[in-house]
Parts: C-alpha cells; structure tokens; sequence
C-alpha cells in the first residue's frame, strides 16, 4: 500500500519548506531589530513584543496558503 507523496514531490516540498523558515527567521531578525529602538510600554520589552510579532507574521504567513496547490 504506498501513502503519500513522490520522492521528487517531497524533495522540492522539503526543500522549499527550509527555505521559507529561513525567509521567516531573516524577516523576525529584521522585525527585531526595528523594534530594539522603538518605545515599547514596560509590559511588552523582551517576549511578549517578540510573541506578537510572531502572531500577527503566521497571519501574514497564513494567507499563503493553498497559494499553489
């Protein structure tokens, strides 16, 4: 009984999935340091602000999905 995909199919769809979380790794670094020299309210310095900004990306993130397939 073979399940799931080609060996090609998975090989581009690991290939292009390394490649966009180092896509989101270099946005957040770059989010980051934008924020480093922002006025934060005391509550949300450090994770919390860091938290946020990773929520509202996986929404940005989400809209691509079924983009292709």
């Amino acid at each position: 009984m073979e399940v799931g995909y080609s060996f090609i199919r998975s090989t581009v769809f690991s290939i292009f999935g390394g490649v966009g979380f180092g896509i989101a790794m270099i946005l957040m670094a770059g989010v980051r340091e934008k924020i480093k020299y922002n006025d934060i309210p005391g509550p949300f310095e450090g994770v919390p602000i860091l938290l946020v900004t990773a929520g509202l990306m996986s929404i940005a993130f989400y809209g691509f999905t079924g983009l292709l397939l």
